[in-house]
C-alpha cells in the first residue's frame, strides 16, 4: 500500500519547485491501515503560502486512484530556518532576537549594537546581522567600513565567515557595497540576500545572534520572521506619540497570524536629554512616561531606558560603541538591560 501510495505522491509537483513532493524531501512518514492513511509532512517556512493548497491536491490524487474512501490525514509542520541539521548557517545558535520598531530614527542599530556588546561583557557569545540592507550602519559603529568578509567551506557548501570585532560576529550588506552606493533593490532581492546571511553564513555556536532590522513592517521582516525561528522581539521606541503609534504597528506585526513572534520587550531610547556639565539634571524633550504607559497598557516588559547623551553619538560615530566605557552611566544602563533580559530567557 505505502508503494502505490508513493507512486501517486511522484506525480503530484512541488509548489513552487521543479520537483515533486517526494523528491522535495516534505513527506516525512506515512502510515496505513484499512481504514485510515496518514501521510505527515515537514514543510519547509518558505513553502509555507502552499500548505492549504497541498492537502486537498493529495487527498484528491490518492482517492482518484486507488478509490480509497476511508480517513485521509494530512498533517502538516512548518520547519523554520534553524530546525535544520546541517552544519553551517544558524543551527548552532540559541537565541534569534530582532531589534524592530515601526518608525525609523529611533536608535535601532545603537541599540543593537550597544546591547550586544553588553550581552558579550556578560559572558554570552553574540552576533550582530545588520537587516538593514537600504541603510547599513554596522560597519560604520564597530569601525569596519572596509571590512571583507571570507569564504569557508563546509562539507559541499561555501558559507560565509562574518568578521568579528570587539568580540562580536558581524555581518552586513555594507561589506559587499560602496557606502555611497544606493541599492535599487525590489523586496524579495533584498529578502533573498538576507536568507543567504542568515543561512549561508558560518555563525558557529552563539547564545544570541541579534537581527538589527530596517523600520516598518514591510517585505524584509515579513521574509525574517516566516524564514527564521526567532525567540522573539525587541521594540525600540523614543518617548514622543508619533513614534508610540508607529511602534504599536510593529507590534501588532509580530503578534499576526502566520507571525507570531514573542514580544521580549520594549526598550525607551533618548528618553531624556542630560547634558555633560549637569549629570544629575534631565530634560524630558520628547515627553515623559510614554513607553513606559505603552508598555503597561499593553502588558509587555520594559527592559530599561536610555537617554540622550552626546557621548553616544559620538561614540558610534567613531566606531567605539559606548558600552565598551564600561563606567559610563549609558553602559551600565546596557548591561542591566541585557541582564533584564537574560533573566527572562531564563539564562
Amino acid at each position: 500500500m505505502k508503494d502505490r501510495i508513493l507512486t501517486i505522491l511522484h506525480k503530484i509537483p512541488m509548489p513552487g519547485d521543479t520537483k515533486n513532493i517526494v523528491e522535495a524531501g516534505i513527506i516525512s512518514n506515512i502510515t496505513t491501515d484499512i481504514h485510515n492513511i496518514t501521510i505527515e509532512i515537514g514543510l519547509p517556512q518558505t513553502f509555507e503560502k502552499y500548505k492549504q493548497a497541498l492537502i486537498p491536491t493529495i487527498e484528491d490524487a490518492l482517492r482518484r486512484e486507488i478509490s480509497f474512501t476511508g480517513t485521509i490525514s494530512i498533517p502538516i509542520t512548518i520547519l523554520k530556518a534553524n530546525h535544520s541539521n546541517e552544519p553551517g548557517g544558524i543551527s548552532q545558535v540559541t537565541h534569534i532576537i530582532a531589534i524592530a520598531s515601526g518608525k525609523g530614527g529611533v536608535g535601532k542599530s545603537t541599540v543593537s549594537s550597544n546591547l550586544a556588546i553588553a550581552l558579550s561583557q556578560l559572558g554570552y557569545s553574540v552576533g550582530l546581522l545588520d537587516a538593514d540592507i537600504f541603510g547599513p550602519s554596522i560597519p560604520k559603529m564597530f569601525h569596519i567600513e572596509h571590512g571583507q568578509p571570507t569564504m569557508k567551506k563546509i562539507g559541499d557548501k561555501e558559507y560565509i565567515v562574518p568578521i568579528e570585532q570587539y568580540g562580536i560576529k558581524l555581518l552586513s550588506i555594507g561589506f559587499f557595497v560602496k557606502s555611497s552606493d544606493a541599492l535599487a533593490w525590489r523586496g524579495p532581492m533584498a529578502g533573498n540576500v538576507l536568507k543567504q546571511f542568515i543561512s549561508d553564513t558560518d555563525w558557529g555556536e552563539l547564545d544570541f545572534l541579534l537581527l538589527d532590522m530596517p523600520p516598518g513592517t514591510s517585505d524584509i521582516q515579513l521574509t525574517i520572521a516566516q524564514t527564521i525561528d526567532l525567540t522573539g522581539a525587541i521594540m525600540v521606541s523614543t518617548p514622543q506619540q508619533v513614534a508610540l503609534v508607529d511602534v504599536q504597528k510593529g507590534i501588532d506585526f509580530f503578534k499576526k497570524d502566520g507571525i507570531q513572534v514573542p514580544i521580549l520587550g520594549i526598550i525607551e531610547n533618548m528618553a531624556w536629554f542630560t547634558p555633560a556639565e549637569l549629570p544629575n539634571n534631565k530634560y524630558y524633550i520628547f515627553g515623559k512616561n510614554g513607553v513606559q504607559d505603552l508598555a503597561q497598557r499593553l502588558n509587555i516588559p520594559l527592559l530599561g531606558s536610555v537617554p540622550i547623551v552626546q557621548s553616544i553619538c559620538e561614540a558610534g560615530d567613531n566606531g567605539t560603541p559606548i558600552t565598551l566605557q564600561e563606567d559610563s552611566i549609558v553602559s551600565i544602563q546596557f548591561r542591566e538591560i541585557a541582564q533584564t533580559l537574560t533573566t527572562k530567557l531564563e539564562l
